[in-house]
């Protein structure tokens, strides 16, 4: 049956058959999986209504709106008309006529971020990033051609694709060096071998490609529409440049280096400077890393209006729905006091507190009636209501 309602998906309805904690362990990071499904079972995310919804209702400025053709990105001049605003200054406006005529020869409109921009796409991306405890950004790939958007290429982050309409014909070519980096040492060198697969990814397929796996990807002659989800995570570069930033609470790492001193004093700053890093590079590391790099991911950006800019900003009805903010919020369940690292922030409530927190950290909304329910006996309606607005005050949570 097709599950063409975007509230409905999960990671476990991309992947399956394959179980969500098998898909982490044999197929992330490894190699590229396609996941067959329904045709419809992506038409709820982003069909062609919302996507000229889109295009319609936004300021949609190079290049976060763009047509690539054979590797190249098309001149935006070309397909758009500058416009005076007055305040605004200028901005740049389609013109449908020459936007079609690219389009009609073959170019891919390509659209960043529409999980800003549709509310179906935003619920799924919050649901992955709670999930993967990732940054999520998914882009728009539509064509109707039959030539390259663009060349082959390979990607800094893995991605998860979603056929949403039509056909695409995929190329995977695997990875010429593990793991690459968009910053690194030297580039990964262009594959000079046939590709590993070669297949057509139907409407309702799903792909998993991982990062540095060189790919391409061409329509068919035929309207054709995915989303790829980029899934950004976290490698040893980023964790010593987190060590890095801590390091500069230790006065040893703070005070100039003694370049002009007897060959002796600068071998026992480099073995201060060694000791303390080995200090701070026990077995819980990776961990602390990890907690502090989800603390600080930030909250969406859905401002809970007009109830949040309101004295009360909660609806007075406790049927209404509300949704933390931050989905990789960390949560700290102690004896006598509870605690929420989000959005950069450290909020602590008494221990009673935390079924309701627990309740909330995720993806998911949920009516006040029900967080109610689960902070009693311990807490009544006005108590809990009251944390909740507090929530709300700091900017992890709003109303639906």
């Amino acid at each position: 049956m097709s599950r063409s309602d975007s509230t409905t998906l999960t990671l476990a309805d991309l992947v399956a058959p394959v179980g969500v904690s098998q898909f982490f362990s044999t197929v992330v990071g490894r190699v590229h999986r396609r996941f067959p499904g329904p045709a419809g079972r992506f038409a709820g995310l982003m069909p062609w209504s919302e996507v000229n919804r889109v295009l319609r209702e936004h300021r949609l400025q190079f290049p976060r709106l763009r047509l690539a053709q054979d590797g190249a990105s098309i001149p935006e001049h070309t397909y758009t008309d500058s416009v005076e605003t007055g305040r605004a200054g200028v901005v740049h406006r389609i013109l449908p006529a020459a936007f079609a005529e690219r389009l009609r020869g073959g170019a891919t409109m390509v659209l960043d971020a529409v999980q800003e921009l549709s509310a179906p796409v935003g619920r799924l991306a919050l649901a992955l990033e709670h999930e993967f405890r990732e940054r999520v950004q998914v882009n728009l790939y539509a064509g109707w051609g039959v030539t390259h958007g663009f060349d082959v290429h390979w990607d800094d982050h893995d991605t998860l694709i979603l056929q949403v309409s039509g056909r695409k014909r995929w190329r995977v070519y695997g990875a010429t060096r593990p793991v690459p980096l968009s910053r690194d040492v030297e580039p990964p060198q262009r594959p000079t071998t046939e590709p590993l697969d070669d297949f057509v990814l139907e409407d309702g397929d799903a792909l998993y490609v991982p990062r540095g796996h060189w790919h391409d990807v061409s329509a068919m002659g035929e309207e054709s529409l995915h989303l790829t989800i980029g899934l950004h995570q976290a490698t040893g570069i980023d964790l010593m440049s987190w060590l890095v930033d801590r390091l500069r609470s230790e006065e040893v790492f703070r005070e100039d280096l003694p370049r002009f001193a007897p060959a002796e004093d600068r071998a026992a700053r480099a073995e201060a400077l060694r000791a303390k890093v080995v200090e701070l590079m026990d077995a819980t590391l990776v961990d602390r890393f990890l907690a502090d790099r989800d603390a600080l991911a930030p909250a969406i950006e859905h401002a809970g209006l007009p109830w949040t800019a309101t004295r009360d900003p909660l609806p007075e009805g406790d049927e209404a729905e509300v949704r933390l903010l931050t989905p990789r919020a960390v949560l700290d369940v102690g004896p006598d006091a509870v605690s929420l690292s989000a959005a950069g922030q450290r909020l602590v409530f008494a221990a009673p507190a935390a079924p309701v927190l627990r309740m909330l950290v995720g993806s998911a909304a949920h009516t006040v009636k029900s967080l109610v329910e689960a902070g009693a006996p311990a807490l009544d309606r006005t108590t809990v209501r009251a944390l909740l607005a507090e929530l709300v005050r700091h900017g992890v949570l709003a109303p639906e």
